[in-house]
């Protein structure tokens, strides 16, 4: 099929050389492909173009391109339908993308704004409106909260290990093991506990670590040697260093069954299954939506032209937003099959970005 992949740059050189006849029977092509997922034959074009061309004609255009590797056909028919490559070639160098209609602009803010302005409700309400309004995916990755803490406690497991229980008030249980010293007697432990406790109980890690550190360090803290020790342990442990880009992101996902909606082959089925497979390989997406915290705009990534997408011939359409602070902290975006109403879908991402930035702001 000629699907290599094809950057920005080479595929507005690509629209630039070709001659206004060929681009103009592709971009009518493409429309009509994306507008009802049917190949196109030449007849349908004759129809669409507004000059008047041959079927014959078109169809010795399309030939050309589909020797370009910008064209192919599903099956036997006459019909043509865009290559990957095609797509590229018509998102980055032909394709028209239109404003958001003012009632759009409003309705959108509307969605958003009616919230109490708490990260995590800004951004799961942009993702179902999202959701709703491409009839796709919405996806958000949000950084994850530092949740306040309700309960640390050290248990002894085995010579020279203990179990760090931490119960953080939103009901999350995390256990993490450390190392402890030689001989340390079990009321140690529990005064440890008992010492993290009294500092961090209804209060985030961020909050309490330097504090504690720094009470440890000015021997404030009414602690033996062996206790201290435990504590400084306990306090690292808490803390993960060469933690992986995904652990302290969190994935939401609005709307996936929306996906359905269009299947109508078994190999649309098959390609939805697959496609739920690549949204429960969070960190896999996550990873993937992070590459558009690069640009300052949208960033359209076209089925194989990335590993994750290889198998579903998925695209995902995503923007960066930024915090209060102006510094970009997460990804919004809508998924779908490669066959997305992109004109619609690229405004209306960019701008529900940009709404959530203010409304973080």
């Amino acid at each position: 099929m000629g699907q290599g992949p094809i950057d920005i740059a080479s595929a507005k050189l690509l629209a630039e050389e070709l001659g206004e006849r060929p681009r103009e029977v592709f971009r009518h092509l493409v429309d009509a492909f994306l507008n009802n997922g049917e190949p196109v034959g030449s007849r349908t074009l004759s129809q669409r173009l507004p000059h008047s061309l041959s079927p014959a004609s078109i169809r010795n255009v399309m030939a050309d391109l589909e020797n370009m590797g910008l064209l192919y056909a599903p099956h036997t028919s006459a019909g043509r339908v865009p290559t990957e490559k095609g797509l590229r070639l018509f998102v980055d160098g032909l394709m028209e993308i239109g404003e958001l209609a003012p009632g759009e602009r409003t309705a959108i803010e509307a969605r958003i704004a009616n919230q109490n302005r708490g990260i995590e409700d800004v951004v799961t309400q942009a993702t179902l409106m999202l959701s709703g309004l491409s009839r796709c995916a919405g996806l958000v990755v949000a950084p994850k909260l530092d949740s306040a803490l309700k309960h640390v406690e050290f248990v002894g497991i085995a010579p020279g290990k203990a179990l760090v229980v931490i119960v953080s008030e939103d009901g999350s249980v995390e256990n993490r093991v450390l190392d402890t010293p030689p001989g340390l007697p079990a009321s140690a432990l529990a005064e440890a506990s008992n010492y993290l406790n009294a500092r961090l109980r209804g209060r985030t890690l961020d909050s309490a670590r330097a504090e504690i550190a720094a009470e440890l360090e000015s021997e404030r803290a009414e602690l033996d040697a062996l206790t201290k020790k435990v504590v400084a342990e306990g306090l690292a442990t808490l803390v993960p260093t060469g933690q992986n880009i995904a652990d302290d992101k969190v994935l939401i996902v609005r709307g996936a069954s929306h996906l359905l909606e269009s299947v109508e082959a078994q190999a649309d089925i098959e390609r939805v299954r697959t496609l739920f497979d690549d949204i429960d390989r969070k960190s896999d997406l996550i990873r993937l939506m992070e590459l558009a915290k690069d640009g300052a705009g949208v960033r359209i990534f076209i089925g194989s032209e990335n590993r994750l997408f290889s198998l579903s011939g998925s695209s995902l359409v995503a923007a960066p937003y930024a915090n209060a602070q102006g510094k970009i902290v997460g990804v919004i975006g809508v998924l779908g099959p490669t066959r997305l109403n992109y004109a619609r879908i690229i405004p209306m991402v960019d701008y529900t970005a940009k709404v959530v930035s203010r409304l973080l702001a």
